[in-house]
């Protein structure tokens, strides 16, 4: 079991030079005071978000109101320093590797981070604790009764991929093919279209996916794979969502429907998701290492945990832009209901 040392005034300030060496080319962006001003007995997290969009912002701001309902807050008892790694795997490497030896806990948000995280701290007493990691098993992350491989535990964000498929058919009665876009190097992606595969055709649908390596691939392909389908589904993909404006413009101009995976690709231009709450994940995940900052358990004893729900999401305006009808039942059993476009 990993020790929290009671920092001194003066360890803290030596914490908080190791900490102004960020990793080259990460955004580095500390979320919380100076450790000059934090109190003894204080803890310091490093958190690796690999990319910087809405449903990963809300996981990461759920993770910290998490452990601030246990009493470990930014500013108080807690210094956070939070780096970006903007899609970048080996910038997600370098920033994990910046954190082992000057922090207590490693919070890694989605696979890429996660695993980089895991690695990176291996061979020492730090924690990783993981959100936004879709199938842990398959990243090498957990074992098949939920522990840790190793000093790890988290949340997975696993889609309801039956849910969705159920939801693209009451909207799409006639529609045959669903396209999805996914980044090959990204291990959540991979077992996501998987399990979309083997499920399809419960709901008379066939799946064409089409791969990509970079965001730079991804205006090509979506253009390519629009004309094979009669709508897509956009997954939780980390390089995809970042290039979500671009696969709406494809699709858009085809005249077909995006299904998103989550509330803010609904916001931003998907006609709808069956998705989870990112935030509800990220709070239960940062009580989670909350124990594990405390003593109070440890990360490879403690199996990872999955969102519990999924709800209907629906952006009207995004529906009107391509002309596409949803039946008012369909609107009523709804969540939430969007009737414009918001682009962050």
């Amino acid at each position: 079991m990993k020790k929290i040392i009671a920092m001194t005034m003066t360890a803290a300030m030596m914490l908080l030079t190791l900490a102004g060496c960020g990793s080259g080319g990460a955004s580095n962006q500390n979320a919380g005071s100076a450790d000059a001003d934090l109190a003894a007995g204080s803890y310091k997290v490093g958190i690796s978000q690999f990319a910087e969009h809405g449903s990963l912002d809300n996981c990461r701001e759920g993770f910290l109101a998490g452990l601030a309902s246990q009493g470990i807050e930014d500013g108080k008892n807690l210094h956070v320093d939070y780096q970006n790694a903007q899609a970048d795997t080996g910038t997600a490497s370098q920033i994990a590797e910046s954190f082992v030896g000057s922090v207590d806990l490693i919070a890694a948000i989605a696979t890429p981070s996660a695993q980089s995280a895991f690695n990176a701290a291996m061979n020492t007493d730090i924690p990783t604790v993981y959100t936004a990691v879709s199938d842990p098993v398959a990243a090498g992350l957990a074992n098949e009764d939920g522990t840790g491989t190793g000093n790890v535990t988290g949340s997975s964000d696993v889609l309801p991929v039956s849910e969705q498929l159920q939801m693209i058919r009451t909207m799409m009665p006639t529609a045959k093919k669903i396209g999805i876009l996914y980044t090959t190097s990204e291990t959540n992606s991979v077992s996501t279209i998987k399990t979309y595969e083997s499920l399809a055709g419960d709901y008379g649908f066939e799946i064409i996916s089409t791969g990509i390596n970079t965001i730079s691939d991804v205006d090509l392909a979506a253009a390519n794979l629009v004309t094979q389908v009669d709508c897509l589904c956009n997954l939780t993909d980390n390089t995809v969502v970042e290039a979500l404006q671009t696969v709406l413009d494809k699709a858009n101009t085809q005249g077909i429907p995006v299904f998103g995976s989550e509330i803010e690709q609904v916001k931003s231009g998907c006609v709808a998701s069956m998705g989870i709450d990112y935030y509800s994940l990220g709070y239960d995940t940062g009580v989670m290492a909350a124990k594990i900052l405390k003593g109070e358990a440890t990360a490879q004893e403690t199996p990872f945990i999955s969102a519990s729900q999924a709800d209907l999401y629906i952006n009207t305006a995004a529906a009107d832009k391509i002309g596409f009808s949803i039946n008012d039942s369909v609107i009523s059993g709804a969540k939430e209901v969007f009737s414009e476009i918001t682009v962050s």
